[in-house]
C-alpha cells in the first residue's frame, strides 16, 4: 500500500470516528435534555422555592411484607423512572454501535488513574440513578473500556449528580451537600481506581483487541442488525431482574429501616439495607427529610445520603456479568463503609 493510500485510509477512519462520535453525543444531549435536564431545572426552581421535592417513598413503619406493598412501590418507582429507564437502555445500546472500540480503549481503556477520572467526570452531566446508568456501564466494558472508568461512570452518575446537590442543599443543609460531595468523590474516583487493582490483569482489558480486529468487527453486519443485537442483549439482561428485583425490596422495605432504632447499630444497618435497596434519582432528599421528621438520628439518615443512590441490588445484578465478581463484591462492601462513614461524620457534623 502506497503511503498516500495510507494516508487516506488514516483520514478516512479519523472523519468516521469523529462523525460517529458526534452522532453519539448529539443523541445523548437530546435525551438528556428531555429527560433529565429540563425536568430538573423546574425541580431546582421547585426546592429553592419550597424548600421540597416531594413526598418520600419509604412510609418508615414496619410492616410485614406484602405483594400489595411490593406492587405498590414498583408502580411508584417504575412511574418516576422509565422515562430515564429506557434512555439508558438505549444509550447502552448505542454504545456498542457507535462509539469505536479503538478510540474507547485509547481514552478509556487503561487501568490508570487519568481513564478512571475521565469515566467519573463523563458521568457528571448524565445524572441517571445507578440502575440506569447500568446498561451503559455494562456496554463500555463490552467496548473494553476499564474497570476503574466503567465503575467511576455508573457510581457517579447518582452520586456526583449536580442537580441532586442543588435540591439537597435547600432542602436539607449545605452540610449534606458537603458531606455527600467528599463522600461522593471518594466512592468514583477513589473506590473505583482501587478496583482496578483487584482486578485480574488478564481482565483488562476485556477481550483485547488489535485495530485490524476492531476494523473487522465494526462493520460486521449493518449498522440496525448491530443495534437491534446490542439493544435486544441489553434488555433481556436488564429488564427482568430489574422488574423481579424491585418488586421483592418493595414488599420488604418497611423492615429495611427501622425508625425506631439510633446510635452505630442503627448506621450500620441503614447503610447495609441503603446500598441493596433502589430509588429514582435525588429520592434519597425527601426519604432523608421525612427519616429526621419521624425522630431518626443524623447518623443514619446520613449513612442513607450515600448508600440509596450510589447502587442497589438490582443495578448490581445489571452489571453482573460486565464485572468480575470480586469487584462487584469490593463495591458493594465499599458503598456500605463509606456509607458507615459518612453516617459517623454525620451524627458529628450535623
Amino acid at each position: 500500500m502506497s503511503q498516500a493510500n495510507s494516508i487516506r485510509m488514516n483520514n478516512s477512519n479519523h472523519l468516521r470516528t469523529a462523525i460517529l462520535i458526534i452522532a453519539f453525543v448529539m443523541i445523548t444531549i437530546a435525551g438528556l435534555s428531555y429527560v433529565k435536564w429540563w425536568p430538573y431545572y423546574h425541580k431546582a426552581i421547585l426546592a429553592i422555592e419550597k424548600h421540597s421535592i416531594g413526598s418520600s417513598l419509604l412510609s418508615g413503619s414496619i410492616d410485614n411484607p406484602s405483594l400489595a406493598a411490593a406492587w405498590e412501590y414498583a408502580g411508584v418507582y417504575f412511574k418516576s423512572i422509565w422515562k430515564a429507564a429506557v434512555l439508558g437502555i438505549l444509550l447502552g445500546s448505542l454504545v456498542q454501535v457507535l462509539l469505536p472500540s479503538q478510540w474507547l480503549q485509547r481514552v478509556l481503556g487503561k487501568a490508570t488513574f487519568r481513564s478512571t477520572l475521565y469515566g467519573g467526570v463523563a458521568s457528571i452531566p448524565g445524572m441517571m440513578c445507578s440502575c440506569c446508568a447500568a446498561p451503559i456501564a455494562a456496554s463500555l466494558r463490552k467496548r473494553n473500556v476499564s474497570v476503574g472508568a466503567s465503575l467511576a461512570f455508573w457510581i457517579g452518575n447518582p452520586v456526583l449528580n449536580p442537580a441532586t446537590l442543588i435540591f439537597m442543599t435547600f432542602v436539607l443543609s449545605w452540610k449534606f451537600t458537603l458531606i455527600r460531595v467528599l463522600f461522593g468523590v471518594l466512592l468514583t474516583f477513589g473506590v473505583s481506581y482501587l478496583a482496578n487493582r483487584i482486578t485480574d490483569r488478564k481482565q483488562i482489558p476485556v477481550n483485547p483487541v488489535t485495530e485490524t480486529t476492531i476494523q473487522a468487527t465494526s462493520d460486521k453486519g449493518s449498522f440496525f442488525f448491530r443495534w437491534m443485537k446490542s439493544l435486544g442483549t441489553l434488555l433481556l439482561q436488564v429488564i427482568p431482574a430489574y422488574i423481579i428485583t424491585v418488586l421483592v425490596l418493595g414488599a420488604f422495605q418497611g423492615w429495611m429501616f427501622p425508625v425506631s432504632l439510633n446510635g452505630v447499630l442503627a448506621i450500620l444497618i441503614f447503610a447495609l439495607f441503603g446500598m441493596l435497596f433502589v430509588i429514582p434519582t435525588a429520592a434519597e432528599i425527601p426519604i432523608i427529610a421525612s427519616f429526621l421528621a419521624l425522630g431518626v438520628g443524623t447518623g443514619p439518615v446520613a449513612a442513607l445520603l450515600l448508600t440509596l443512590p450510589a447502587v442497589s441490588l438490582p443495578s448490581l445484578i445489571m452489571v453482573s456479568r460486565s464485572f468480575p465478581r470480586r469487584v462487584i463484591l469490593f463495591v458493594a462492601l465499599s458503598v456500605v463503609v463509606v456509607g458507615v462513614l459518612s453516617g459517623l461524620i454525620g451524627t458529628i457534623l450535623l
